[in-house]
Parts: structure tokens; C-alpha cells; sequence
């Protein structure tokens, strides 16, 4: 099981615990503000942007090219956005502060 703490765009942390499939999914079934999911995780929308502390970047690790070319879109990403669709839930996430974007 993994606890995965959202920063909303309100600064509002939301802690939300998981076992399996994506972070986004995780944070769409308990409404997470800002994180829509719109594509279902296909990796063809963005709005499941999040933007991850530099020294937990390692524990998501790169976005494959499909998502930085999604990322290239959006005005807000940097050198630490990730599309959390493209995130698996593991135990190795538990603690995982995640920032989501404006």
C-alpha cells in the first residue's frame, strides 16, 4: 500500500492511499481537486499534471517520450512534471508528495 499526499492548487494537502493502478485513477475515485483524468489515462490529455519534488523524482522516474511530447503542451510542466496516469501505484511510492498543476 502506498499514501500518496495531492497539494491542490488551493494548497490543500489530500493524503489518499493505494495498492494498484495508476496515481490518477487513484485520485479521480477519491476527487482530488484539479486532477479530471479526462482521456481515462491514455496518456492524451494532460489534465492529470502534476509536478514532483525533485528529490522524490527518482521514485516515479523519466515520462516516456509519448508523455513529454503531452507535457510540451502544457504551459506549466518543467523538468519534474509527470502525467500521473503514466504512474503506477507501488509500495515504493508510499510518502510520494505530489503538487498538482495550475
Amino acid at each position: 500500500m502506498a499514501n500518496i499526499t495531492f497539494i491542490t492548487q488551493g494548497n490543500i494537502p489530500v493524503t489518499v492511499h493505494g495498492e494498484s493502478g495508476s496515481v490518477m485513477a487513484l485520485a479521480v475515485e477519491n476527487n482530488v481537486a484539479g486532477i479530471d483524468g479526462d482521456c481515462g489515462g491514455v496518456c492524451s490529455c494532460a489534465t492529470c499534471h502534476v509536478h514532483v519534488a525533485k528529490e522524490q523524482f527518482s521514485l516515479v522516474g523519466e515520462a516516456s517520450e509519448i508523455e513529454k511530447d503531452m507535457l510540451e503542451l502544457d504551459d506549466d510542466a518543467d523538468e519534474y512534471s509527470r502525467l500521473c496516469c503514466q504512474i503506477d501505484i507501488t509500495p515504493e511510492l508510499d510518502g510520494l508528495v505530489l503538487t498538482v498543476a495550475g
